[in-house]
């Protein structure tokens, strides 16, 4: 159950996500070149487990794409916000789709499943 209330949770911040950026009428090109361009977080597992782990739970949880939404809107930095829904979106699909925040055993292991 715990864990069907998280993949719904994911479905709604990435529907949000999705229809704050179609109000704001930012270009839809932009949209789905960055969609996964948190993703390169993974490189980390290059240099090993650890770093892994760090670096794509620093891009693949809420509080930085946040944080700079509301600094560009204080801000009145278009680019910036543009970047930070996306990025929202980003990780809500992967929770829809069962990728959580990684531990630091193996990639496959998250806090939703083991992938």
């Amino acid at each position: 159950m715990n864990k069907l209330i998280l993949h719904i949770e994911g479905l709604a911040v990435l529907l949000v996500s999705v229809f704050t950026y179609s109000l704001l009428d930012f270009p839809w090109w932009m949209f789905f070149v960055f969609l996964l361009a948190p993703d390169i977080s993974m490189l980390g597992y290059m240099i090993n487990n650890i770093a892994g782990a760090i670096t794509y739970n620093i891009f693949h949880s809420y509080i930085l794409p946040l944080l700079i939404s509301v600094v560009s809107v204080l801000i009145l930095n278009d680019l910036l916000l543009t970047l930070s829904i996306i990025w929202c979106a980003h990780i809500g699909m992967d929770r829809l789709l069962g990728y959580g925040l990684k531990y630091k055993t193996k990639f496959q292991d998250t806090h939703l499943q083991r992938v």
